[in-house]
């Protein structure tokens, strides 16, 4: 199946040609911040891409937990055809029916009180970026915007802005890009010690009152890690006490993503509190580019006219592919099945027999399989081999965020390719005992 690629002059070339070629020349006109792809995909559908030589494979990473009705899905492609068709771009001088309708469907899942408000933008790192300025307006004794604290966690991903990246945690991203802006404190995961020490009488007086703790109620890029219970009830409880927001980064684990529509939801992840700010992405368009804050009740006023803009956020496209994702989801019934297939498949891996899988950590279809060694990317580079792509989030564990249709067959399939590999260089054939 051939596939058509627009051109300059308003024909259309052929996809074809081999994964090699296609490289070759991705290495000569793309800037290298990711490396050379590790295969050129052509088409999709459903939870199976294809490369352009032609290889099928399961997809297990649904481009980095963003296509939640896995691809080609013709209910979304057909709300994206047809608004595009109808009105594709005004600027925030005026409103569409699809911005208002996304807001509101977006207050509702959320379960947000009265006064609350969304602010659309076109990904998660804007989201962020919005909310990190949002707490820049809390007031302090001193008045408004005087509080500077930001508190994160160790381990946290936050997007590669300056601002979103000052909440990130990990050296690596930051080192290059210091100075960033101040006033972000990284405290250990999961500890309520720490946390209750960062609000105390003698931290405030040295460092001055916290404006906010920005946390991910499940962190992806640190190997899908749930907070413990009772943090999120803790940190809630401490952030209203000195009037600090609660910044909940649910770009990667909302939209139904841990089987809920966002994980705070969940008794055990959040315990029933109600956050400040939630911020959304990846999986709100089901592939199309769209993100969101959601403020709730005051949180809503933090940020008056002129303070903050999008020139695409909230445009009418990415709208309509953001409510398209969230119809089918509630008519499919796609948070059972996350809940359902995801269970399924973390029982599954956890009890093949592999000597390789030490646990399965995480919640609905964000999970990570935990290695007993740091093979991990060893362990990625053979599901590839085997036609599967997963993600090696970490020395020693591989991500897996498979579009939400994922199916009990696909899931053991998945699962049969972790029982099989035993030497993680290896692909499972290759693994096989030689005969003698």
């Amino acid at each position: 199946m051939s596939t058509l690629i627009p051109t300059e002059d308003g024909s259309v070339l052929s996809a074809n040609g081999s994964v090699a070629a296609w490289t070759e020349r991705y290495t000569g006109a793309v800037m290298d911040t990711f490396g050379p792809p590790q295969r050129v995909l052509v088409r999709g559908e459903g939870a199976y891409v294809w490369d352009a030589d032609g290889k099928r494979y399961l997809d297990l990473l649904g481009g980095i937990a963003v296509n939640t009705l896995g691809h080609a899905h013709p209910t979304l492609t057909a709300a994206i055809s047809a608004q595009l068709g109808t009105l594709g771009h005004v600027s925030n001088f005026f409103g569409t029916p699809a911005q208002i309708a996304l807001a509101e469907t977006l207050l509702r899942i959320a379960e947000a009180p009265e006064g609350s408000r969304v602010f659309l933008t076109n990904s998660g790192t804007e989201a962020v970026e919005a909310a990190f300025k949002m707490t820049r307006r809390v007031a302090s004794s001193s008045g408004v915007g005087t509080r500077t604290r930001v508190l994160a966690l160790e381990g946290g991903f936050h997007g590669r802005s300056m601002g979103a990246l000052a909440l990130t945690a990990k050296a690596a991203y930051r080192e290059p890009f210091e100075p960033l802006p101040g006033g972000v404190e990284h405290l250990p995961f999961g500890d309520l010690a720490a946390l209750e020490a960062a609000f105390s009488p003698q931290a405030i007086a040295e460092r001055g009152e916290v404006a906010a703790l920005v946390v991910e109620p499940v962190q992806g890029e640190a190997g899908v890690r749930p907070l413990p219970p009772g943090y999120l009830v803790a940190a809630r409880r401490l952030t209203t006490t000195h009037g600090a927001l609660l910044v909940l980064d649910e770009v990667q684990t909302g939209m139904g993503r841990c089987g809920s529509w966002f994980a705070y939801q969940q008794p055990e992840i959040g315990g029933g509190i109600v956050p400040d700010v939630v911020t959304v992405a990846k999986g709100l368009g089901g592939g199309f580019p769209v993100g969101a804050v959601i403020a709730y009740g005051a949180a809503a006023r933090l940020v008056g006219r002129g303070q903050h803009g999008s020139t695409f956020g909230g445009n009418p496209v990415a709208a309509a592919a953001a409510l398209a994702t969230i119809g089918v989801i509630e008519r499919d019934g796609l948070l059972t099945n996350v809940r359902e297939i995801g269970a399924q498949l973390r029982q599954k891996i956890e009890t093949n027999g592999s000597p390789l899988v030490k646990e399965v950590r995480g919640r609905g279809l964000l999970l990570a399989v935990v290695l007993n060694e740091p093979v991990a990317p060893q362990v990625a580079a053979a599901a590839l081999e085997a036609g599967f792509i997963v993600n090696a989030v970490a020395p020693d564990a591989i991500r897996l965020a498979p579009p939400l249709i994922l199916t009990a067959d696909q899931a053991a399939e998945a699962a049969r390719f972790f029982a099989t590999l035993v030497d993680p260089v290896k692909t499972p054939s290759e693994s096989k005992e030689p005969s003698a």
